[in-house]
């Protein structure tokens, strides 16, 4: 679908004005053409192709099986169905944690193959110099504070973050370094809602939340989830507007019982032969 006349293609300085007016981002996390067009035309303003897929699509207990080349291919068949919304590429587990030149390298694989317009990096500190330079080479980055789904181990599993007051302190100060090290905006995830607006107030960029309340620049949800085609039970920081799995499920069903008794196809689903010769040329 063409843009519409009143449409304009967002881009990094437009998001970063949104803070400034008061204007909230939407984002949403999708996987593939069809997801990525839908959302796009529905006129979000981020779609990220997050290594969450490793748990949405393919079925794993986490996201750090997801390989950089997984997230290059998604990213790109994301890209082919986008004309307006910014892509973002989620860098995956160990694409980023080695050398800086592997590290800058892998984060240019995902502009250069997969079209996105940018990357986003989970953590603060030690990925700060990284960042910088990612920046300086014309690469925009997203930051990812909270909840790093990465670090769950070293975490103890799927935690709020920031509930104490040694907590909440390296959350802003780890805000303020990655606004300092340039990147165009940060994910704030599964932290108190106190917190989340305190570092939304401190910060110059943009904070997309995700289980971190009503108070930051905006909000992002998984396609799958936010549509109702996740499984159950969902973290308590989902909302499903719509319930798609149990309308598939239907569809599937109706399908299967109608083929089993021989309803479908029928004859309006069906071509005939036609003993029409076909005129010479």
């Amino acid at each position: 679908m063409p843009l519409l006349e009143n449409e304009t293609v967002v881009t990094i300085p437009s998001i970063k004005e949104k803070k400034k007016v008061k204007e909230k981002i939407v984002m949403v996390t999708a996987y593939d053409y069809p997801s990525a067009k839908i959302a796009d035309e529905a006129g979000v303003d981020i779609i990220l192709v997050g290594d969450s897929l490793g748990m949405a699509v393919q079925g794993n207990e986490d996201t750090l099986s997801v390989s950089l080349d997984e997230i290059i291919y998604h990213t790109k068949i994301v890209s082919r169905g986008v004309k307006r919304a910014i892509v973002v590429s989620d860098m995956p587990f160990l694409s980023y944690h080695i050398s800086l030149s592997e590290s800058i390298k892998n984060c240019g694989r995902c502009i250069k193959e997969g079209k996105a317009k940018a990357v986003k990096i989970e953590g603060a500190q030690k990925r700060c110099d990284l960042i910088k330079t990612l920046v300086e080479n014309d690469i925009p980055v997203m930051g990812h504070l909270g909840l790093t789904p990465q670090s769950i181990y070293k975490f103890g599993g799927y935690k709020v973050q920031g509930k104490d007051e040694i907590g909440r302190e390296k959350l802003i100060d780890d805000a303020l370094q990655l606004q300092d090290a340039g990147v165009f905006s940060i994910v704030l995830e599964c932290i108190p809602l106190e917190v989340a607006k305190e570092i939304t107030d401190k910060v110059s960029v943009p904070t997309i939340g995700i289980g971190a309340g009503p108070f930051c620049d905006g909000q992002v949800l998984v396609f799958h989830d936010l549509l109702g085609i996740s499984e159950k039970p969902y973290p308590k920081f989902v909302k499903a507007y719509k319930n798609l799995r149990e309308e598939i499920f239907d569809g599937i069903s109706m399908f299967a019982k109608e083929v089993r008794d021989g309803t479908f196809p029928s004859d309006g689903n069906s071509y005939h032969y036609s003993k029409k010769k076909a005129k010479r040329k």
